[in-house]
């Protein structure tokens, strides 16, 4: 680990974490922008509006993880340009929470209240990575973002035929997923050991569980 303390934690890199947690936790995401032609919401049979209200809870869970792995990483980046795009990540993953946050409302359901505990446990691992180098930071955002790739993949092909309104934000989320893995590891990841992408990917199933009931 580096000896000295990276330049982007000062006090005021301090507070706006502590204020960037109660806003993802706590208020109401607000998107800032929608996904294009979005179909309108329609009535779902009970069975299928509770199973997609159970994805879009762990959607929602997922992206306030990564809200969280974002700030974590940005508070301890060595360089201005990393901190930077972390910083304009976790913005577009921001409307990514409102979406999902919207369309549970829709679903006449509620996110996981275990958000705090995803929140904390990724913000804790955000944070020790960037510690180590920007590098491996970033080679932590592209493993996340592969893994939660895959994860709307199998959310897509279980939503109901009819359901367009969800497809439509997943397939949105999706795709900018896969350009956020792409542009850091354009810009210096590295690839993480088998043994810490198999711990990632078994947090992430206890996660799912957990998150697609309560």
């Amino acid at each position: 680990m580096a000896s000295a303390l990276p330049p982007s934690l000062t006090v005021d890199a301090l507070l706006q974490a502590a204020d960037s947690a109660l806003r993802a936790l706590f208020v109401p995401a607000i998107a800032r922008r929608h996904p294009t032609e979005l179909p309108e919401s329609r009535d779902l049979p009970e069975a299928d509006r509770r199973h997609v209200a159970g994805l879009m809870r762990v959607n929602h869970a997922g992206e306030v993880s990564a809200q969280a792995l974002y700030h974590g990483q940005a508070l301890m980046a060595r360089s201005a340009a990393t901190r930077q795009y972390l910083l304009q990540a976790a913005a577009e993953e921001g409307d990514h929470l409102a979406w999902c946050e919207q369309r549970l409302k829709e679903l006449n359901s509620h996110t996981s209240v275990l958000n705090p505990i995803w929140y904390t446990g990724s913000f804790a691992i955000g944070a020790l990575a960037a510690a180590f180098s920007d590098a491996l930071s970033l080679g932590f955002l592209t493993e996340t973002e592969r893994q939660v790739e895959s994860h709307l993949s199998e959310h897509l092909g279980q939503l109901p035929a009819h359901d367009l309104r969800s497809r439509r934000i997943l397939e949105t989320m999706q795709s900018e997923e896969i350009g956020h893995a792409s542009a850091a590891q354009a810009r210096g990841a590295s690839e993480l050991p088998q043994w810490a992408r198999s711990g990632m990917a078994m947090t992430s199933k206890v996660m799912t569980r957990l998150a697609y009931w309560i």
